[in-house]
């Protein structure tokens, strides 16, 4: 078994428990946790007592999306109208926001499945993340959402994919967030459970996959994956690399200095109030309420 930092890893009831675990950063997505996350996808994967895995989070989120942490928010010297920070040019700026995207295709070409439980907060690429797994199931307390839009930057085709065209649209162009019962009405998950039933809810379903050869949950798992890949969703999945550079690239001034010198003067607390205040109250999940409404 390896030795995790940032993720714990569990073998039990047939299948493999992945903890995303990082609780004091909501699990935001680090280098050295996408590191740690693939390495043990290749323990579950050549370990035959293994038949399925559950991806979820530590604490109150599943993942709230890349890390805006002390590593991201430094001050830099940055030169507008661009926003490139002194010393790298346009094309070294736009090869630094290629994201690659070979890290969610490897969950979604996983060999076994993968079950995403999907425990609270879910934001941006934490919820691409939740997304890629084969099957998910929320917590009634889990809330999506793509706030990053907000100050520029890419949504994920997966939200396509699995909500529609329409329902895509309507909250990768606000960043709006979509509690438990919407995810389930537009079809990013598959049942909403109480939240102290999650895991034995998950746990459960591999118990019955379990039951299956496991040849022929690999074959199954394949039709509809690769089905869906021949269809063009890798085309479509690798395209969201090439346009996330001139998302976070091409800026207007006057939307994204304010926030970056907010983050970098003031920190994340400053940079989120502003960013995400005109958007308050959200449609949906627990910022829908005014704080007075949250306390009764």
């Amino acid at each position: 078994m390896g030795d995790y930092k940032e993720i714990l890893y569990e073998k039990q009831r047939k299948g493999a428990l992945i903890t995303l675990n990082r609780p004091e950063a909501m699990n935001a997505i680090s280098r050295t946790l996408i590191v740690e996350l693939h390495q043990a996808l290749d323990e579950a994967e050549g370990d035959p007592e293994v038949r399925a895995v559950i991806l979820t989070g530590a604490g109150r989120a599943f993942s709230s999306g890349m890390d805006q942490g002390t590593s991201a928010g430094r001050r830099r010297d940055l030169h507008w109208p661009y926003g490139i920070p002194t010393g790298m040019s346009a094309a070294e700026l736009i090869d630094s926001w290629r994201s690659d995207k070979r890290n969610f295709l490897r969950l979604w070409e996983f060999g076994k499945p993968i079950i995403g439980a999907i425990n609270g907060w879910t934001m941006g690429a934490g919820s691409w993340l939740a997304l890629f797994t084969h099957i998910t199931i929320a917590s009634e307390k889990a809330v999506f959402a793509q706030p990053e839009v907000r100050h520029g930057s890419n949504t994920s085709f997966m939200w396509t994919l699995l909500g529609g065209f329409k329902n895509a649209l309507r909250y990768g162009l606000t960043g709006d967030h979509v509690d438990a019962y919407e995810a389930l009405r537009i079809g990013l998950v598959v049942k909403v459970v109480p939240h102290d039933q999650l895991l034995e809810e998950c746990f459960s379903l591999v118990e019955r996959i379990a039951l299956v050869p496991p040849e022929t949950v690999k074959i199954n798992l394949a039709v509809a994956t690769m089905g869906l890949e021949m269809m063009g969703l890798r085309d479509a999945v690798l395209l969201d690399g090439q346009l996330s550079a001139p998302a976070h690239v091409m800026l207007r001034e006057e939307f994204r200095r304010p926030l970056d010198e907010a983050r970098f003067n003031e920190g994340i607390k400053k940079y989120l109030m502003l960013r995400d205040g005109p958007f308050q109250p959200e449609p949906f999940g627990p910022r829908s309420k005014t704080k007075q409404q949250g306390r009764n």
